[in-house]
């Protein structure tokens, strides 16, 4: 009877302050299309302590508001985790097509299940449908014409990727 008392009790208060509530989001978040980015990669080297280096050789970003090439210098990291997935850390420098710099940095987290991960290993094409890998991307510019850029935070999520070739991103502006 005791217990029966004290369970009535944490509901009625639950209810009371709103703790059985459906919780829901305050805000609204969108995302409009920036970009998209294809950058070619080198086969990676893999360093002490679960680490792997890219140097990115080239690529591509096309977009309704900016369009350039992938310059040196550049760099991605992968830390590879226990259970398989991986943690990006990239910084790519863009020129674009009016010659003006822009900084491209970001993280992200890669996960792959393992016959996708066994696949990409090989060197076979993955895309968006096989795993899982967003990044959040920023940017950093000095130019006037894409100082917008400076105050984006943005999302992006892959398309394909091909250990050794290239992977390709769609990124969107948060709104």
């Amino acid at each position: 009877m005791l217990m029966r008392i004290a369970f009535l009790l944490v509901v009625t208060l639950s209810a009371t302050i709103g703790l059985t509530e459906e919780l829901k989001p305050t805000v609204e978040v969108r995302g409009e299309y920036l970009m998209t980015l294809e950058a070619l990669l080198d086969p990676g080297q893999f360093l002490a302590n679960r680490r792997v280096v890219n140097m990115p050789s080239g690529g591509t970003v096309r977009g309704p508001r900016i369009n350039g090439t992938i310059v040196a210098p550049s760099g991605d990291w992968l830390f590879l985790q226990p259970d398989g997935s991986a943690r990006l850390d990239v910084r790519l420098m863009i020129k674009t097509d009016d010659n003006e710099l822009i900084l491209m940095e970001y993280g992200g987290v890669m996960a792959f299940p393992k016959d996708a991960a066994e696949r990409l290993s090989r060197g076979e094409l993955l895309t968006y449908a096989d795993g899982y890998l967003l990044t959040a991307p920023r940017f950093t510019t000095g130019s006037t014409t894409y100082a917008w850029l400076n105050h984006v935070q943005a999302i992006g999520k892959m398309v394909t990727f091909q250990r050794g070739r290239a992977i390709k991103y769609d990124i969107f502006e948060m709104k």
